[in-house]
């Protein structure tokens, strides 16, 4: 089969290329004021890195990214034929998701607390995520190379090999993960996204962890909230009504 048009090139291509739609579109979405949970002006001022360097560093690490997609499908040594016998039905894959999506979780969960409780790791490396105050779109994948390695691509290596999905079944995967993590950073809280209603872990759960009062907790993604909740970083929080309009999620007040 032509490189070009077999499962590995896809697995390699299509996340990429859904990144660009779905966080597009959000931009386009990015001028209803009435359900962002920060204004055009917080993204300007806030924010202690450019969307030019954001966008550049997104495309490095995704061609980062795309290689070792490519070098895990290789190391899998699944061929077209063995791909198309392979077992594909709806609840093989929904299986082969749901264990991928718990591998996923799990390791980035541990990763990133990790990368926020070592002083060195977060100041050199994980800090460059946390320069997006104020988070949007296409700013979900921005990180250090190094961080991005460790904690998105190995991650999405382990739940490959883990689940036992097929190449083609991880195109579906990777895409849906990419579309998640997108929809934690896209700043808008639509009352329609399919996602606040399936997950909790969500546009305002991820916000929380990107403010000051926030950064010590919340640091499950993209999927679930399981583990804060199982080691006490769970932080609940209200979504208030902004003066001038718009939301703000904010980290809720305990009762004494």
């Amino acid at each position: 089969m032509d490189f070009f048009g077999s499962d590995e090139f896809l697995v390699m291509f299509v996340p990429i290329l859904v990144y660009w739609i779905y966080s597009g579109i959000y931009e386009v979405l990015s001028p209803l004021e009435k359900y962002r949970l920060h204004s055009k002006r917080d993204e300007d001022i806030k924010n202690l890195v450019s969307k030019r360097d954001v966008l550049k560093g997104v495309l490095f690490q995704q061609a980062i990214q795309a290689t070792i997609s490519l070098i895990a499908c290789k190391m899998s040594g699944q061929d077209a034929e063995a791909a198309t016998n392979s077992d594909s039905s709806l609840l093989t894959v929904a299986r082969q998701f749901f264990v991928a999506m718990v591998v996923f979780d799990t390791w980035q969960y541990f990763v990133h607390r990790y990368m926020h409780l070592n002083k060195f790791l977060y100041r050199n490396i994980h800090s460059w995520h946390h320069r997006i105050v104020a988070p949007y779109a296409f700013a979900a994948q921005y990180n250090h190379p190094i961080d991005g390695i460790v904690t998105e691509t190995l991650s999405g290596a382990m739940a490959f090999f883990i689940s036992g999905m097929s190449t083609r079944t991880s195109i579906f995967f990777f895409s849906f993960a990419t579309i998640k993590g997108i929809d934690d950073h896209c700043g808008l809280m639509l009352p329609w996204n399919p996602f606040h209603m399936l997950f909790r872990n969500n546009t305002a759960y991820h916000d929380i962890h990107h403010q000051l009062a926030g950064s010590k907790c919340n640091f499950a993604q993209p999927f679930f909230v399981v583990w804060d909740k199982i080691l006490g970083t769970y932080e609940p929080y209200t979504i208030e009504r902004r003066v001038g309009g718009g939301f703000e999620a904010r980290v809720a007040k305990r009762s004494t």
